[in-house]
């Protein structure tokens, strides 16, 4: 995705993710949310309540300042407003939370497995992955938990309900989703298959770069 200058464009490019993600059945219906904003601005723009991920227009979206205050747009933001702004908060290098509901993500971690990454570009992209035990959605306990594994990994799975991906762009962020749940779909094919070891080198990681 290109650079953006305006807010519009960052709406357009977040409607453009949901259209994709909802296309690729990484999340249903009005489930997840989306949240941008400009490199360096303490405002943000977030999907409202009760959207639906593929049917985004720029109208569908608040704009919220880093205090929790809505200061423009839809009326109501998405329930999940706090997990975006929390973790905007502890990692001002983020500009894009891309939160959904991958479906094998939520199964590994429900049933005890670990993610693996085993290709290139599940090393790449994804890293590492954190986990955060089950809390309400919209809850104040979700939202920091969240944030303190934003800390220090870009890929969150959230135990029996999504994932939050972040990236200092629209486009990062949104690889970094599909990679994660691409990642666990293979995890899942490999136990399918009897292995429970196949990852990618971790002798490989340091030294990583994509060409």
């Amino acid at each position: 995705m290109k650079p953006v200058q305006t807010r519009e464009e960052l709406c357009e490019q977040l409607a453009e993710v949901g259209r994709l993600a909802v296309e690729r059945g990484l999340v249903l219906a009005s489930g997840g949310n989306l949240s941008a904003r400009l490199p360096g601005s303490d405002e943000y723009v977030v999907t409202g309540a009760g959207t639906w991920l593929d049917r985004l227009e720029v109208a569908d979206f608040t704009v919220m300042n880093l205090a929790g205050e809505r200061t423009g747009g839809a009326e109501r933001p998405s329930s999940e407003w706090k997990l975006h702004q929390r973790t905007y908060q502890v990692r001002p290098d983020v500009n894009c939370v891309v939160h959904l509901h991958p479906q094998h993500a939520v199964l590994l971690d429900a049933v005890g497995e670990p993610i693996r990454l085993i290709t290139l570009d599940h090393a790449y992209y994804v890293r590492s992955i954190g986990t955060v035990p089950y809390h309400p959605n919209g809850s104040d306990e979700l939202a920091d938990a969240s944030a303190e594994q934003a800390l220090t990994h870009d890929c969150v799975v959230l135990s029996h309900h999504g994932s939050s991906s972040l990236g200092a762009d629209v486009g990062m962020a949104f690889r970094r989703a599909m990679n994660l749940e691409e990642a666990a779909v293979a995890t899942y094919r490999a136990l399918t298959l009897g292995n429970a070891t196949a990852a990618f080198p971790s002798s490989a990681l340091a030294a990583l770069h994509h060409v």
